[in-house]
């Protein structure tokens, strides 16, 4: 084996510099955080095994969204009459330019972050990072050369991936995991869909459009059980859902999966969540789909990095342990992204802004992450965004609680758009009026969302937000509309 020693040096050719970091994975996090470091004057290197971008870009936010765009255009093509074009009936999925397209703008935001490495002058090696020990890491940039790389700070954000049932096990065939879905080359007649989180939801509504027979198979009571989507959320969503043929089996569980013929025959049971009284007047059923896309949920990447040989502090799962200033048990060493798991937030913007906080604070900052003001975005079929508290955890927290929504057809601009299906949700402190928690469900609820995150964010009050005066037509009014109605002076809703 090969091993090459990187020398660092000063702009003078003397001793080594003192802010020489190193980050091993360029997804959202780890791309911001050397970005923001070579800003701040560190000497940096960002070490990817597979492609810059992470999930976010190649296996997740980016692609699903393209996917999503393509769904919604199909959808109003379908209702084209309704808004005065005579389209032809033949409109359909051509899964290969989609796949193209898809494709192309990867490739484009990949360059985007390339060129943001050497405008900042950030060294980029693609290879596998394994940390060898205090202040040096080793990189394999093929089977038989490595490059061995000294670090003052390390800032770890090595991502995930999809987590991996041992019984159901992905095959790319016929059993999918997200990855998979997102690279189809043709369209399934039918899809069973293990799983009603964020990205089984999304999945659910895109395929819906392209005409895939879909059923979603849920453990928990509801779909999107997640304490930051409001139950009135997922209650329409579900709603919506139904309208699109969709099939949801709520307090159930998949048992067994078992391929016959190319297609796959699955048996489903009570959930185990359920009240067990209950769940013995659950008989089990049999679904037949083409294929079935597992998505419950993510695992760490952090097996064969050596974690062990610093003794950073993982939980049970294996999860990097780190605080709100994004610092591991081990000094000058961060984490961000992903690899915290679901004890902190796993959204590409959290990643982002965890990065800033890791790299300002590897600089000599003090610097606090707040996970408390972080906007939710769902990009189901309508849109869901959250921020803050829900009704219901705002009254757990012993807050004296003003809750109001207003429905989306009372907006002008969503009778104008065909879209009327939907809410935003409000809640305040009925002490002092102040936002605690904005609940949107409908058109362009993942831009809107922004504004209640402001809100939240400033500690905004109801009489301030009713006192902004929003643009006429937008969706936006409906944030002006639930203000003034928590106050007792709705005008339209």
């Amino acid at each position: 084996m090969i091993k090459i020693a990187e020398e660092v040096q000063d702009k003078s050719g003397g001793k080594a510099m003192n802010r020489k970091m190193v980050i091993i994975g360029a997804g959202p996090g780890g791309y911001v955080a050397a970005v923001r470091a070579a800003q701040l004057g560190a000497d940096v290197t960002v070490i990817e095994k597979e492609n810059v971008g992470g999930t976010c870009l190649n296996w997740g936010c980016i692609p699903s969204k393209v996917m999503k765009t393509t769904a919604e255009l199909l959808e109003r093509c379908r209702r084209a009459q309704e808004f005065g074009l005579s389209l032809g009936n033949d409109i359909k999925v051509d899964m290969k330019a989609l796949m193209e397209r898809k494709t192309k703008v990867i490739q484009d935001q990949a360059k985007g972050i390339h060129r943001l490495f050497e405008h900042h002058k950030i060294k980029y090696i693609p290879g596998t990072a394994h940390i060898e020990g205090s202040n040096l890491v080793c990189v394999a940039l093929s089977d038989d050369i490595t490059m061995e790389i000294p670090w003052d700070t390390l800032i770890l954000a090595s991502g995930s991936k999809p987590f991996t049932m041992p019984s159901f096990a992905f095959n790319g065939r016929t059993i999918l995991s997200n990855n998979d879905a997102l690279s189809l080359e043709e369209l399934p007649v039918s899809i069973l869909i293990v799983g009603g989180g964020v990205i089984g939801c999304e999945f659910a509504s895109i395929l819906a459009a392209y005409g895939v027979k879909v059923t979603i198979v849920e453990a928990m009571s509801r779909l999107l059980p997640l304490p930051a989507v409001d139950e009135a959320c997922s209650m329409v969503l579900q709603r919506e859902m139904k309208k699109q043929k969709i099939d949801i089996l709520l307090e159930r569980s998949v048992q067994a999966i078992e391929e016959l013929f190319g297609t796959c025959r699955v048996t489903i049971g009570p959930s185990s969540f359920m009240d067990q009284e209950k769940a013995r007047t659950i008989k089990s059923q049999i679904a037949e789909a083409e294929k079935v896309l597992i998505s419950i949920g993510r695992e760490a990447m952090t097996a064969g990095i050596g974690l062990e040989n610093l003794g950073i502090k993982t939980d049970t799962s294996g999860w990097i342990v780190a605080d709100e200033y994004m610092a591991t048990n081990v000094p000058h060493v961060y984490a961000v992204g992903d690899v915290l798991g679901p004890a902190k937030i796993m959204l590409a913007h959290v990643a982002m802004r965890e990065g800033l906080v890791a790299a300002e604070n590897a600089m000599a900052g003090k610097r606090k992450m707040n996970y408390d003001v972080i906007p939710n975005a769902i990009f189901t079929i309508p849109e869901i965004g959250s921020v803050g508290l829900s009704e219901a955890r705002a009254r757990e927290k012993g807050f004296q609680v003003k809750a109001e929504s207003v429905l989306f057809r009372t907006i002008g601009k969503a009778q104008i758009m065909g879209e009327i299906a939907g809410e935003a949700r409000i809640v305040a402190d009925e002490e002092n009026g102040r936002v605690l928690g904005v609940h949107i469900i409908g058109p362009h609820a993942t831009d809107l969302i922004a504004e209640g995150a402001l809100a939240v964010q400033t500690g905004c009050t109801l009489q301030e937000l009713a006192e902004t005066i929003h643009a006429h037509p937008t969706t936006a009014e409906i944030m002006l509309e639930v203000s003034l109605k928590a106050l007792g002076r709705a005008l339209h809703g």
